[in-house]
């Protein structure tokens, strides 16, 4: 789990629609990027201003889908005419 804090409320916003809806939201925190589902949104009362910690679960990167057949050979159609 990826635990993120921040105190800007548009951002907060984002992070409990992603949650609500169950999709995925991306959180870039210096030079890492993680991208994931929303797991909780908790505000820390204490703090003035206030200030929210979200957990994001991190979901394991996509491998690049591999081409079925290879690439056709077929001349364009434009080739017939010249």
């Amino acid at each position: 789990m990826f635990t993120y804090e921040t105190a800007d409320q548009k951002e907060v916003r984002r992070f409990r629609i992603a949650q609500f809806n169950g999709r995925m939201a991306t959180v870039k925190s210096g030079e890492s990027t993680v991208t994931g589902f929303v797991r909780s949104v908790l505000e820390q009362e204490s703090c003035i201003p206030p200030r929210w910690t979200i957990t994001i679960i991190p979901n394991a990167p996509k491998d690049e889908p591999k081409p079925l057949r290879p690439a056709s050979r077929a001349r364009p159609f434009a080739e017939d005419y010249f």
